[in-house]
């Protein structure tokens, strides 16, 4: 037996060795004759591949009609086409040892999928499947829908939830994205041509992009991918402009009523940028400074010194058409305003004074280490390349992504705090019962009351 080696706990930390060079594979992006794009990378390490058929349409393009009809859409694909029953997919699966979901965000709608390349084809050609000849059963309707359902109800009772669908709804007014769940009436009255209409419209070449990464070379994987998709019928993809955002002048505090909740949530938000905004890096390195990482200005403050909360932070977020920046905690009843307090401060010291060399440092050592990370394996890849191409980002924005962070000045977080964490228009919702936090919350601006229905008081 080894004999363990003593560690002295005042030794001196050793420095950081040198980061090291990513090698790129080999990656290849063409586009069929019917107009779905396609991006193949290589990657040899483990014999599988790992795949994404991305559909440039989400929940954004139903809100206004059926908000979260893509998701239920997308979860019916998975249910069976003109040629398989639910069953039967489950057995081609298990058969060739892969897996398969189906999901939808606000822009996107997806069916992922991974397996061992040796069963490439099959797999392929169930994926080709779904997205060509989803039958949608409605008896499988019929139970999505109840679970839906059943969804919505406990989500009506989740602070986190609240608060976040009413800073959407504050934030984007009339916008699409301001809705990220249905009402359970909306639910009770989805209907299964609803769905079908929506898979008909945008589940289509011109609106889709697969992604795969994995142990094959791209030029033969292509020909397999032509095989299979190449003999689905193009159609044009309809598209229509969306609201302006609201302005926002002012702190204003939108309370969400919760009856008998045993503590807070707090959330901070304003308007942000899009990842296509040459903005976008330094607005993402100041936020892993003031709350997007655990050793954050943020967490040291309110969670570590304070004991406020246990897990605050803070997050940009991209949509395809608008951004957001916002700052979330769950809090003790007692401590909303001094939470609130102490959150503004932060804001307004970074927007103030520059960070110092070492802060600094430590910021961009974590972004371009867990940039370094989500490379390490298929999925992470395949995620990474979906973001690029999704958000339609230059061709080389990988590649360049750790010395463009690295070559961030202090002078750059000042700037991207001021222009976009926007303490003087913040706007601030506050869930909880609104006998032992409203006149806290008055102390921050106008109040304006909810119920978990959405309603105002």
């Amino acid at each position: 037996m080894a004999t363990p080696v003593a560690v002295d706990p005042l030794a001196p930390v050793p420095p950081l060795g040198p980061e090291r060079p990513v090698v790129w594979p080999a990656r290849l992006r063409r586009k069929l004759a019917n107009g779905m794009e396609v991006v193949l990378v290589e990657s040899h390490g483990i014999p599988k591949l790992t795949g994404e058929l991305y559909f440039r349409s989400g929940n954004a393009s139903a809100a206004a009609t059926a908000p979260s009809l893509a998701a239920l859409t997308a979860t019916l694909v998975r249910t069976g086409t003109a040629t398989r029953t639910n069953r039967q997919i489950e057995e081609d699966l298990r058969r060739i040892g892969a897996d398969l979901g189906t999901s939808a965000g606000a822009d996107t709608s997806a069916i992922g999928f991974n397996g061992l390349v040796e069963f490439a084809p099959q797999l392929l050609e169930l994926v080709a499947d779904l997205a060509r000849n989803a039958s949608f059963p409605a008896e499988e309707f019929d139970r999505e829908r109840r679970h839906l359902l059943e969804s919505v109800r406990i989500e009506r009772t989740t602070p986190s939830f609240l608060a976040s669908e009413r800073m959407r709804r504050v934030l984007f007014g009339a916008h699409p994205y301001a809705t990220i769940a249905p009402t359970e009436a909306q639910v009770e009255a989805y209907r299964l041509e609803q769905l079908v209409g929506y898979y008909r419209a945008y589940y289509r070449p011109l609106n889709a992009l697969l992604i795969a990464v994995g142990d094959f070379s791209p030029p033969a994987m292509f020909e397999q991918i032509e095989r299979v998709f190449g003999s689905w019928t193009a159609g044009d993809v309809a598209s229509s402009p969306n609201p302006p955002l609201p302005e926002l002048h002012g702190r204003h505090v939108h309370l969400v009523h919760l009856p008998e909740a045993v503590q807070a949530q707090v959330v901070l938000g304003n308007h942000a940028i899009t990842r296509r905004n040459p903005g976008w890096l330094p607005l993402a390195l100041t936020n892993s400074l003031f709350g997007g990482a655990f050793n954050s200005r943020l967490v040291m403050n309110i969670r570590e010194q304070k004991g406020y909360t246990y897990s605050p932070h803070s997050g940009v977020q991209a949509f395809r058409q608008h951004g957001t920046f916002s700052v979330q905690a769950a809090v003790r009843n007692e401590v909303v305003a001094a939470t609130l307090t102490e959150i503004f401060y932060e804001l307004d010291r970074i927007r103030a004074l520059p960070v110092g060399d070492d802060e600094l440092a430590d910021a961009r050592n974590y972004l371009t280490g867990v940039f370094s990370l989500g490379l390490a394996t298929q999925d992470g890849l395949a995620s990474q390349l979906s973001t690029v191409y999704l958000h339609e980002l230059p061709e080389d924005y990988l590649e360049t992504y750790r010395q463009r962070i690295r070559s961030l000045t202090a002078q750059d977080v000042l700037a991207a705090a001021r222009a976009h964490f926007d303490s003087a228009n913040a706007q601030i919702v506050v869930v909880g019962d609104r006998s032992r936090i409203a006149e806290q919350a008055a102390l921050f601006g106008d109040v304006t009351e909810y119920d978990a229905q959405g309603s105002k008081l």
